[in-house]
């Protein structure tokens, strides 16, 4: 079985929406930690829905499986 590929959710309040400089790093939303990029995305899609109509808030999927391993996927 082959390894999962981590990928992390998580956000909160943006100082500009097109950015992601976090306003309080302290206080950021941890969605959770997925084998995979489709749970992950799932997860990024639902949270990211509850807060459409806050601009400066803003949800991420941060790949893990790329910091955990980064000369696999040079390759």
């Amino acid at each position: 079985m082959a390894n999962p590929l981590l990928h992390l959710v998580f956000g909160g309040e943006v100082k500009d929406p097109r950015g992601l400089e976090f306003v309080d790093p302290a206080s950021l939303d941890i969605v959770g930690i997925f084998p995979n990029y489709e749970t992950a995305l799932t997860a990024w899609r639902g949270v990211s829905q509850k807060h459409v109509d806050h601009a400066h808030i803003k949800y991420v999927i941060v790949h893990l499986h790329r910091l955990l391993e980064p000369e696999k996927d040079a390759k």
